[in-house]
């Protein structure tokens, strides 16, 4: 009698608080107040309205087949899709890509733990296809100054292009810009700095795997380099890929999702990584996406099961000899 009410008290849990989830929510604090800061308060309505939506979405899709708390993992892939997002995107957009993402690109697969695609990205590449004129125009440059965006709902400057569109067109770009963020762009991905650090801590904390980042950032420069060298055309110079277009965003806290990525050996880790750096420059330079880093997650994301079968049964055979 006494275990009862405690079963029933566990059984109306709403929210199931994973310590990495959390530690990733942290790490996105400082990219979160950058792009209220560059782009104004909308950026935090944003971040609310999706937040909410994907809540919502899942836990509706639990009441209705699971009955399981709804994981902090949603609150993850919230958070880096809005920061993925052009500041001027209209709020409704911006829901309509969240419950795609988080609906078919995670419940329809069974949920937390289950599905092969990073939400955020499922969602985000929805939207990108769906309303592109949205997704590749309308850029604001970013307010600055004291006290930047915080004394503002938006800004109000119009840039015509990314950083990423501008560099592929040939025209140069500030890395000092780059790194700090004093750039037009997506709303979290504009300051590599800030991106890096919360990159760190996930590392340090183990929360993201190395192995991965080290092997993406590997693959990207040296491919990126000898294309440059060989004079190949549409290829951008190596910093700039490295330090733009979302890259680190994609690279730090995407490509390294524990669910979504190669998962059960090193040796897939490292070979998982290497394929997105390779497709992401593949991609920039030879197609007509500037980005890239987000159809080159998804696509290896789409082979990482595959990956790890083949690592592990590689293993076995090893083992077994």
């Amino acid at each position: 009698m006494g275990k009862e009410p405690q079963a029933e008290k566990k059984k109306q849990k709403l929210i199931r608080w994973q310590k990495s989830n959390v530690g990733v929510l942290y790490a996105l604090i400082a990219p979160s107040l950058a792009s209220i800061y560059f782009f104004g308060w909308r950026s935090l309505l944003l971040i609310t309205v999706v937040a909410v939506a994907g809540f919502l979405t899942e836990y509706v899709f639990l009441r209705a087949y699971y009955r399981e708390p709804v994981s902090s993992a949603v609150f993850v892939s919230s958070m880096l899709f809005t920061l993925s997002l052009p500041p001027s995107l209209p709020v409704w957009m911006a829901v309509v890509g969240i419950v795609f993402g988080i609906a078919l690109g995670k419940m329809a697969f069974g949920g937390f733990g289950r599905n092969i695609f990073n939400p955020a990205l499922t969602g985000r590449a929805f939207i990108y296809i769906s309303f592109g004129g949205w997704m590749n125009g309308g850029w604001l440059d970013p307010i600055g100054g004291i006290p930047g965006g915080f004394g503002t709902f938006i800004s109000d400057a119009v840039s015509s292009a990314t950083p990423m569109a501008v560099i592929a067109g040939g025209s140069p770009v500030d890395r000092i810009n780059l790194i700090f963020g004093n750039i037009s762009g997506c709303l979290g991905e504009t300051s590599a700095l800030l991106l890096l650090l919360g990159g760190l801590y996930l590392m340090i904390k183990k929360y993201a795997n190395y192995r991965i980042v080290v092997s993406a950032f590997a693959s990207t420069i040296a491919l990126n380099t000898v294309l440059r060298l060989s004079g190949a055309p549409g290829v951008i110079d190596t910093v700039s890929a490295v330090l733009g277009g979302g890259y680190m965003i994609g690279m730090l806290y995407m490509a390294t999702d524990p669910v979504s990525a190669s998962q059960t050996t090193n040796t897939g880790r490292w070979i998982y990584g290497s394929v997105i750096g390779i497709l992401t420059v593949i991609i920039r330079s030879f197609s007509i996406w500037p980005g890239g880093v987000m159809f080159a997650i998804l696509t290896t994301n789409m082979f990482a099961p595959l990956l790890d079968y083949y690592m592990k049964k590689s293993k076995s055979r090893g083992n077994a000899k």
